[in-house]
């Protein structure tokens, strides 16, 4: 397990509490806790009085509420209400307190890659009118803030049409990130990894969201901190963004090769392993609050890391724009599959 995942889960126990956390991450643990074993006594039943069972006056008998709560939807829902927002490229649900979206998830094939319908030089950065004035997130906010608007679904993963290019270009798809160091080198590194992915797989779905994550102060004491950008205030800048990759297999029913990255919102060396930032699933899940895969069994998971070699390919950032793809990612010693 690699320094970043001891972090994050050392992170996590600290909001939720280590038994939780211990429960989450060890699968023995929680069939202990879900299958308690059984015991015996010496002492004949018969000597021993049931226990009490206490039991509420409202599963006893009907009662006639003299209050009513709920009268408060006359008036409307307070909330939380995510946006859902499918576009030709992404689908979206998004975060009306943090001006962010919680999470963005896009399709790639060998196919869509291939396509060169749209061109970047045609597409704007515009606010999200689908988003209610008053929580949307607008492009003031980023100006001279010192972050770029950085794609969760990048525009190159949507290039097979200029309207599902221009989709990506939707603040609802931005979050502030840290330029030189992240957005224009790791983070662009870790996206041409998935782009490459389709080479050794027919379909591959990801996942891309932020995170807010605690760490520890002087005092001793976890909190979490972030920036807002805006004036006034109105953008969280986020400490951590995730990534979740389901690579398909392309069968009715087959296995999905799946891998989670959380990576830190700051300058990151490029001789740093992608695999530092491999975490478990179940850590961006109790991170984020989301599940990603709940539907999917465990007979047909298998680890994306296992499959290939999860490893960055460098280069400079105009050369990276020239040739989108690259090459791919060394399998280990499996077929590459028919698209």
């Amino acid at each position: 397990m690699s320094k970043t995942t001891i972090a994050i889960i050392a992170s996590i126990s600290a909001v939720t509490g280590a038994a939780v956390t211990a429960a989450l991450f060890s699968t023995r643990e929680r069939k202990a806790l879900t299958t308690p074993p059984t015991r015996t006594s010496s002492v004949p039943t018969s000597t021993i009085p049931p226990a009490p069972i206490p039991q509420s006056p409202l599963s006893s008998r009907p009662i006639r509420a003299p209050v009513d709560p709920s009268g408060l939807f006359q008036y409307g829902f307070p909330g939380p209400i995510s946006d859902l927002n499918p576009t030709p490229s992404t689908t979206s649900a998004f975060d009306r307190r943090t001006r962010n979206p919680l999470w963005v998830a896009e399709h790639i094939t060998p196919t869509s890659l291939s396509m060169s319908g749209g061109d970047r030089r045609h597409s704007f950065f515009v606010e999200d009118t689908s988003i209610p004035s008053k929580f949307r997130a607008r492009l003031q906010d980023y100006q001279r803030s010192g972050y770029d608007r950085g794609h969760q679904v990048p525009a190159a993963d949507a290039k097979w049409a200029q309207e599902a290019m221009d989709s990506t270009f939707l603040l609802s798809n931005m979050c502030p990130q840290v330029g030189d160091g992240f957005n224009r080198d790791y983070w662009a590194h870790l996206e041409d990894f998935c782009r490459r992915l389709t080479h050794d797989f027919p379909s591959v779905r990801i996942v891309t969201g932020p995170l807010y994550l605690p760490r520890r102060d002087p005092d001793g004491k976890f909190r979490v901190s972030y920036e807002v950008i805006g004036n006034p205030p109105n953008v969280a800048v986020p400490t951590h963004f995730y990534k979740v990759i389901f690579a398909e297999d392309g069968k009715t029913g087959g296995n999905v090769s799946l891998a989670a990255f959380v990576l830190p919102n700051k300058p990151i060396a490029n001789n740093k392993p992608l695999t530092d930032f491999l975490v478990p699933l179940e850590a961006v899940e109790k991170a984020s609050g989301l599940e990603f895969a709940s539907k999917l069994p465990e007979q047909r998971r298998m680890k994306l890391c296992e499959q290939i070699k999860c490893s960055i390919l460098v280069r400079e950032y105009a050369d990276r724009q020239k040739n989108l793809q690259g090459k791919a990612p060394e399998r280990s010693g499996l077929p590459t599959p028919q698209s």
